[in-house]
């Protein structure tokens, strides 16, 4: 009689995708984030995609599910996207998913403050992704108009962080 026995599933395998619901579900999470040699899923309660770490193209749509989360729900929610300004205003955006750090250290001064002029070179926070710190630089010349996010934030990539009076 052959063998039928087959490997354990991976992270993507759609059996361990719903067990991990489940878990989810039972233990009310709201996110799960899993690790297993190159590849990486997460699934968050209320997100709509399953993001690998390692650039891919596979991106794989999970529908919302009520009750769905890995860390503990605080029933608060996330601050509202800034409102667009009066005046054409350059932005300065989030290359990256991750914390936003206003200065280098915790007993340093912010990078920059509104007044502050920037030049394409400046570098005007830091973004926490996988414990890299990542210099974000003004990439345009002006004078910072509005600081849109707080030190500490989690940002989304393409978030906006500051807005730049062009000069």
């Amino acid at each position: 009689m052959a063998d039928t026995k087959q490997p354990p599933p991976g992270p993507f395998d759609v059996r361990t995708v719903r067990e991990l619901v489940e878990l989810m579900d039972k233990f009310d999470l709201s996110e799960v984030d899993l690790n297993d040699g190159g590849q990486r899923i997460r699934l968050r309660r209320g997100g709509r995609f399953v993001t690998p770490a390692v650039p891919t193209t596979l991106t794989t749509a999970i529908p919302h599910i009520p009750g769905l989360s890995a860390v503990p729900s605080t029933n608060s929610q996330p601050a509202p996207p800034p409102a667009p300004p009066t005046r054409k205003l350059l932005e300065i955006k989030s290359e990256l998913v991750g914390s936003f750090y206003a200065k280098p250290a915790p007993d340093k001064e912010d990078y920059v403050k509104v007044g502050s002029r920037v030049s394409p070179d400046t570098v005007v926070c830091k973004v926490e992704a996988m414990k890299i710190f990542n210099d974000i630089t003004a990439k345009c010349t002006g004078t910072i108009a509005e600081i849109c996010v707080q030190n500490g934030d989690f940002v989304e990539f393409d978030r906006v962080l500051f807005r730049v009076e062009p000069s």
